[in-house]
């Protein structure tokens, strides 16, 4: 059974926005191996406090993740 594991800063994505990310993976799945995968794909959503997830050795908060977002 694959396990999709997506880890993101907390606050980055909505709870509607995750819902989207699990709906569109597990379709991804189902559209590389068939209908059969549907019901065995696992889609795990993780959110990380910020602060704890480093890029190139520094580690962003959320509201810096935001900012870059909004091209700040």
């Amino acid at each position: 059974m694959p396990v999709i594991q997506v880890k993101a800063l907390e606050g980055v994505f909505s709870k509607k926005q995750k819902q989207e990310i699990v709906k569109k993976l597990t379709e991804t799945m189902v559209s590389i191996g068939g209908e059969h995968m549907r019901g065995i794909t696992r889609v795990l959503v993780e959110d990380v406090p910020g602060g704890w997830w480093a890029i190139g050795g520094t580690a962003p908060t959320t509201e810096d993740v935001m900012a870059l977002l909004a091209g700040k």
